[in-house]
Order: C-alpha cells, then structure tokens, then sequence
C-alpha cells in the first residue's frame, strides 16, 4: 500500500504552532481585542498558547501510553493515582471517597473496583474503624509498576517547576488559574443546541 502523498508546508510558521496564532483563529478580532497589543505582543502570546499546546500533546502521548501499559481506562488510572496518594499519607480510601475524587456514581465506583480487583490492582477489606464502610487499597505490585512507569514521568513536571526561580513560579501559578477561570464552563451561559446540531 503506498503512503499518503506528503503536503509541504506553507512558508510563515510551523503547522503545529500556526494553528494557535491569534491571527489565524481570529482574524477580525470578533473574540479577543487587540487593539492595545503590539505586533510584538500578539507574536509572543500566541508562542504561549502553541507552547500550551505542545505540553497538551505531551500529556496526551504520556495518558495514552499509561493506559497500554497498565491496561484500564481513564478513570480506573485516576483511582489508582488517588489510592497511591492516600497510601502515601496514610489515608484510609472508601468507595464513598473514590466515588467523590472521581466525580462518579456510587453504581459506577462498584464497577470501577470490581474491574480493579479482578485485574489484581486493588484489595477491599473491612474498615477499622467503620462497620459500614470497606478499605480499598492498591496492591503493592501495582504501586511499584505504577511509580516506575507513569510515575517517573510524571515527576518531570516537578523538575521542571523547581528549575523555575519563586517568582517566575508565582508568575506561572496567577497565569494558568486566570486561564482556568477565564476557560471554566461552569456558570457560563451556551446556546442550547434544539436540534441537536451546532448552530
């Protein structure tokens, strides 16, 4: 079978990083005033956003490859990573808490440790100190692959903070939870869809 024939590209920036310039997603600035930017300004923000995008790549390949490695799905690796937490401070997990860290039904958690225990990657027992409630815990063999695959490359994102000075730091903090709240769907106000399709 041949391959796909290849399309160059076009002079100007890299396909990866265009995609993200401001000028190319919003050309008669219907979203975002710019009227105060410089051309400077508009060139380095949207570096930033391509850069945001890169490192969405980045945690895109690492969750993908987490999920083949360990076999399970999104939120059977989020229970595992709070489990491992929970271990780590010493902290007795319940389906109850499992259920709300994961923002999932109580139905749905019993099928989530099921499908864990079965894999051999968590234990149930009695609560020590609650009748009503059972101790999920992570089996040790999956604690120890856990941290020496997904683990250790989480860790780069710690390197890479601490090679970071405090105030850049702090700089860093007040920028990504102003894009957060900037981004946040809750409380925003989207046109319902009637049909079904997007307007």
């Amino acid at each position: 079978m041949s391959r796909p024939e290849e399309i160059p590209e076009e002079p100007g920036l890299p396909a990866q990083d265009g995609i993200y310039h401001l000028d190319a997603n919003d050309p008669h600035q219907e979203l975002v005033d710019r009227s105060c930017l410089s051309d400077a300004d508009i060139q380095q923000i949207s570096g930033l956003m391509a850069a945001l995008g890169r490192l969405r790549d980045a945690e895109q390949r690492l969750a993908d490859a987490s999920l083949r490695y360990m076999k399970l799905n999104q939120s059977d690796m989020r229970a595992l990573h709070y489990l491992i937490v929970c271990a780590n401070q010493g902290i007795i997990a319940t389906p109850g808490a499992i259920a709300s860290q994961l923002n999932i039904s109580t139905a749905s958690t019993t099928k989530l440790l099921d499908r864990l225990e079965r894999a051999g990657h968590v234990t149930r027992r009695a609560h020590p100190s609650d009748r009503r409630a059972l101790a999920i815990a992570i089996t040790p063999e999956t604690h120890d692959a856990a941290m020496r695959t997904v683990g250790k490359q989480q860790a780069g994102r710690f390197l890479a903070a601490a090679r970071l000075s405090p105030e850049e730091r702090g700089v860093v903090m007040r920028f990504l939870d102003d894009m957060a709240r900037e981004i946040d769907v809750n409380g925003g106000a989207w046109p319902a869809a009637s049909s079904g399709r997007i307007p």
